[in-house]
């Protein structure tokens, strides 16, 4: 995720991390010298005048500009979802933490040197893996390496194993409760709200999943990509007889507002990728294990994420 201030007016124009350009600029420069050739040739192509007029683009212009819109919307409202169910598991997870060592009894007051063996350490050191191994997920990449010092050694082979690491960790976790109940180390009504802040957290990550598994339908973006590109190669033949030589420059300035739109469409449309305008996920991770681990007065803490080159990973 690109994270800076708002450039100055000047500089406005020269920002190339997290704009769309470097995607379409291929396209982008075709699509211009395509219109200065149109320009120069003064529309004639093989010997024959290619007539157009200015009415079919503006009959089409209006409606893909409204339906790019119209997808740019449908792919933010996918990004910001997932937005807020990253927000849900930071909330969620500190509320876990909390109840664990609150709720659950015992002799002493739960803390990092108690080690794995405790069950409410155990629990939150968990929920820290969870996090982790949702991200790798959703990013199709391997964590084992982020799982193993959260995780005693038989469940953290066996999460190795399992097709859904994440909601393997969180079935452990229902384990483990019960096994509170049974021992009656915590009430059954205490039990249920712990086991509510479970739900919620594999709710969220079953959510993810769901954004992640399923696009925008293919055919919709086809059209619209098919539609913008032949606007934009076509639109040098309407503009050559009234603009003259400065049909090039505005070609360039539909194109890429056309082309943009739609790659910034695809971009945001799967937001749990490491693309720069991606969501944050390993900063989000890392700020849950910092929490979590606090509670815990944890004197292992990692490092804040910060932003590289203004993007934040």
């Amino acid at each position: 995720m690109i994270v800076r201030d708002r450039p100055s007016a000047l500089k406005l124009f020269l920002v190339v991390r997290g704009s769309v350009l470097p995607r379409i600029l291929n396209t982008l420069i075709a699509n211009t010298l395509f219109a200065a050739f149109i320009t120069w040739c003064h529309g004639t192509l093989f010997d024959h005048k290619v007539i157009l007029t200015t009415i079919p683009f503006t009959l089409i212009g209006l409606p893909l500009a409204i339906f790019l819109g119209f997808r740019n919307t449908a792919a933010y409202d996918r990004y910001w979802e997932g937005r807020k169910l990253w927000g849900e598991l930071v909330l969620r997870s500190r509320n876990f933490s909390r109840q664990c060592q609150s709720m659950i009894r015992s002799e002493a007051p739960a803390h990092a040197r108690l080690g794995l063996d405790d069950v409410r350490v155990r629990m939150i050191y968990r929920t820290i893996a969870f996090c982790h191994a949702l991200r790798h997920q959703l990013r199709d990449t391997r964590g084992q390496s982020d799982l193993q010092p959260l995780l005693r050694p038989a469940e953290w082979e066996a999460a190795g194993k399992a097709s859904n690491p994440s909601d393997y960790l969180m079935l452990q976790m229902g384990h483990d409760l019960a096994d509170c109940v049974q021992q009656g180390r915590i009430d059954s009504i205490l039990a249920a709200q712990i086991d509510g802040t479970i739900s919620a957290m594999v709710g969220a990550g079953a959510s993810c999943e769901r954004i992640r598994s399923t696009p925008i339908p293919f055919s919709y973006s086809l059209l619209l990509h098919r539609t913008a590109y032949l606007y934009c190669f076509l639109l040098p033949f309407g503009l050559v007889d009234s603009l003259g030589f400065m049909t090039p420059f505005v070609v360039a300035i539909v194109a890429y507002t056309f082309f943009g739109l739609d790659a910034l469409g695809d971009e945001i449309e799967e937001p749990f990728g490491t693309d720069a305008n991606d969501l944050p996920l390993t900063a989000m991770c890392r700020a849950i294990e910092i929490n979590l681990r606090e509670s815990l007065q944890d004197d292992n803490l990692p490092p804040p994420m910060k932003a590289n080159d203004f993007t934040l990973n």
